[in-house]
């Protein structure tokens, strides 16, 4: 049997373990890749310049690009839950394969930002307190320090238009081939403008990874970025039916 990824390319008999390690293999570069660009490249830690927000968005975008390419065929490259419940709600996925595929997005963001924390502390100027792992949050946890109710809506909205993305550029209509840049780079553009806001989630797992190592005020306000991101997706499942 031979079926379509969501991503445009095809997946031909691929046991359901493979898939999960790819997807756990994928949302493991994401964190680390991407929060490792914000904890060790951004001019913290005694260096006098960094990367800034527009690096550490193209290090997220760059991430999933390369992810698609790399692990497309085997999984789909979700390496994010809230694509994956998305792609549940429209019919794509069976609930059995989406909780796996959840459950290893998961451990590989948790592994992701373990690995990243061991190698930050091996930098005496290093301090979690100080420089975290990349965690999102609101309020007082904001890089902008916007609050709760602006992170929520900016959240939903990235994540809609990020779905929206996905699912146009992996339509039958779409140019096969060039799913993963348009993917990698809307990721970047989102990322331009939520960091401030948030830090940029859109992803439920990227945010569960870090906040399971930093713990207090991250993981408190873990439930937002699980909610808001789901509630985006769903949402442009929706809008992408009766659109198509």
């Amino acid at each position: 049997m031979i079926e379509t990824s969501e991503r445009g390319f095809l997946i031909s008999e691929v046991s359901s373990l493979k898939k999960y390690i790819a997807e756990l293999f994928g949302t493991f570069v994401l964190v680390f890749m991407g929060c490792g660009s914000a904890v060790l490249a951004n001019g913290l830690m005694g260096f006098p310049r960094g990367i800034g927000f527009v690096g550490i968005s193209f290090a997220f975008g760059l991430s999933l690009l390369a992810m698609v390419y790399a692990i497309g065929g085997i999984s789909g490259c979700h390496i994010n839950p809230a694509v994956s419940i998305s792609m549940l709600a429209a019919g794509k996925m069976k609930p059995k394969t989406t909780l796996g595929y959840i459950i290893a997005q998961c451990v590989g963001a948790v592994l992701g930002a373990a690995v990243l924390y061991v190698i930050a502390t091996g930098n005496p100027n290093y301090s979690m307190s100080v420089y975290g792992l990349g965690q999102n949050g609101y309020d007082g946890a904001s890089p902008g320090g916007f609050s709760m109710v602006s992170a929520f809506i900016a959240e939903v909205v990235l994540t809609f238009v990020f779905l929206l993305v996905i699912l146009g550029s992996t339509s039958k209509r779409a140019p096969h081939g060039f799913a993963g840049i348009s993917i990698g780079l809307s990721l970047v553009l989102i990322h331009l403008v939520g960091i401030p806001i948030t830090g940029t989630s859109v992803n439920p797992a990227r945010s569960l990874g870090p906040a399971v190592i930093v713990g207090g005020t991250a993981l408190n306000q873990l439930w937002l970025f699980w909610a808001a991101p789901i509630i985006g997706g769903l949402i442009a499942t929706v809008v992408w039916r009766i659109l198509r």
